[in-house]
């Protein structure tokens, strides 16, 4: 068996803390590369977070957990990475995605091992600082036969739960040429498990929803009593990363029935998220926000990707899932900044007091809109290089241009009705936007100027109202 003190030693956080584009409030590894959350977990009173890491680098590979952990979901401790792959093991190749349960008391790790891909189990005897690796890893050792044969050993990132006297788990895999699979498995003591069935097989080719891909990862079946919600990272047939989705439907007799569906979070940066609901009940979400830039410019840079804000899910009446920023980030409030009952003339660019590379702004638009408006965030004083935040209230649509004329925005839907309300949050290279109804647009910009500061709002061909804009600087989580 393995513990933590075979692990390395984590980077000094000073060493990047002058990166004009690492994020001030916005969970990032003290260097090297960051991608999934894992093992979300509330233990004693403390949240923690681990996450794949790569000691060797900004860049994937040598894949361990990280760790980290915090009393109030903002500010966060470091403590030794926890998982390592081990020599000769199942996990000799990477100890890749997975979850954390409460085991009777005991702190464990359900865990993908590669390659090939498998279930691993590891332990804590301290309270989570060190981890043991069970002697009989991997307790899964490979799919069921009828699927092995048509998912390229594609078989990983567990999430488990305790129902009915008994874990259960999902774990993503594949039907090649068919279309992503979730399997579901039951288990007396997490060592011992039986496969139960495909609890749900996607379409490559079609789907009512969302495109659904050739593989599904990092399923969660997060539970929100009369229904449930199946959330699911999807990879194309040329293992691009796509986005997080979901399906929400009934759950009995452990089949799931979906009847609704979305993107979970659009735009082209969020992806893998995990969830755990916390003991005042709340559902707590974080996802990797992966880099958009060059992978020689995160090498050049010495770190690679950041969590998300952290979230909180919720089901909507009408079968949606709804996420929105936990409300501990008021914490993080500096200097405010709020205006009210404002109109804008048609053709209208307005600069406003505010400034900064770390802002929380909460702006409400009027209705009657009738041609596109916004405001635009990291502004340069002369306008070149700036990222437009735009309302299209003839499409529906909420468009993100990091550029002036960006020919290829990131687009979500929007429900438009009495009035628009955005809550903004900019990072220095990370960008979250979420509406009033719970959805959520997030992507990684790198504005290239000092000056790039500015907020300005903006009309087109129409006079908008903006009821209330309120703005405050955002202080460091560290």
């Amino acid at each position: 068996m393995q513990s933590s003190s075979l692990t390395p030693a984590l980077p000094d956080r000073a060493t990047l803390a002058a990166d004009p584009h690492r994020p001030r409030y916005h969970f990032a590894a003290p260097a090297n590369w960051l991608n999934d959350p894992n093992g979300l977990i509330e233990w004693k009173g403390r949240v923690h977070l681990f996450y794949q890491y790569n000691p060797n680098g900004p860049f994937h590979g040598t894949i361990h957990w990280g760790h980290a952990s915090s009393d109030d979901l903002v500010h966060w401790r470091d403590h030794p990475v926890a998982l390592a792959p081990t020599p000769g093991g199942a996990d000799a190749e990477g100890c890749w995605s997975g979850c954390a349960v409460d085991d009777n008391g005991a702190p464990t790790f359900i865990y993908t091992g590669v390659n090939p891909q498998t279930v691993c189990l590891a332990m804590s005897d301290d309270g989570l600082e060190s981890w043991r690796k069970h002697s009989g890893n991997p307790v899964i050792a490979a799919p069921p036969p009828e699927i092995a044969a048509h998912c390229g050993h594609d078989f990983r990132d567990p999430f488990v739960w305790r129902e009915d006297g008994q874990w259960w788990m999902v774990i993503g895999t594949r039907r090649e040429g068919v279309g992503g699979l979730v399997l579901l498995y039951h288990s007396p003591d997490l060592r011992r498990w039986e496969f139960v069935r495909v609890l749900l097989a996607g379409d490559e080719q079609a789907s009512p929803y969302f495109y659904e891909g050739a593989m599904w990862e990092c399923p969660n079946l997060l539970d929100f009593g009369d229904r449930r919600a199946l959330i699911i990272s999807v990879q194309d047939a040329q293992w691009r990363l796509q986005h997080a989705a979901y399906f929400t439907g009934a759950y009995h007799d452990h089949q799931f029935t979906p009847d609704a569906g979305a993107v979970l979070v659009y735009g082209d940066s969020f992806y893998a998220p995990q969830a755990t609901r916390l003991a005042d009940g709340r559902i707590l979400l974080f996802g990797w926000m992966r880099e958009t830039r060059p992978r020689e410019a995160s090498i050049a840079a010495g770190w690679s990707g950041c969590m998300s804000l952290p979230l909180i899910a919720t089901m909507r009446n009408d079968g949606r899932l709804a996420l929105e920023p936990a409300h501990e980030l008021e914490k993080l409030r500096g200097a405010a900044w709020t205006i009210s009952d404002l109109p804008l003339e048609p053709d209208t660019m307005l600069p406003l007091e505010i400034a900064g590379d770390a802002l929380e702004i909460d702006v409400t638009f009027k209705a009657d809109m009738l041609d596109d408006f916004g405001i635009a965030v990291r502004c340069s004083p002369d306008g070149a290089e700036q990222t437009r935040i735009v309302v299209k209230p003839e499409r529906s649509e909420l468009h993100v241009e990091r550029s002036f004329a960006d020919a290829n925005p990131l687009v979500m839907p929007l429900e438009i009705e009495q009035a628009l309300r955005l809550r903004i949050f900019v990072d220095a290279s990370t960008l979250e936007i979420f509406t009033a109804d719970g959805r959520c647009l997030a992507t990684r910009f790198y504005p290239q100027r000092t000056d790039s500061t500015g907020v300005r709002l903006f009309t087109a061909g129409a006079p908008v109202d903006v009821r209330r804009l309120s703005a405050w600087t955002m202080t460091s989580i560290w």
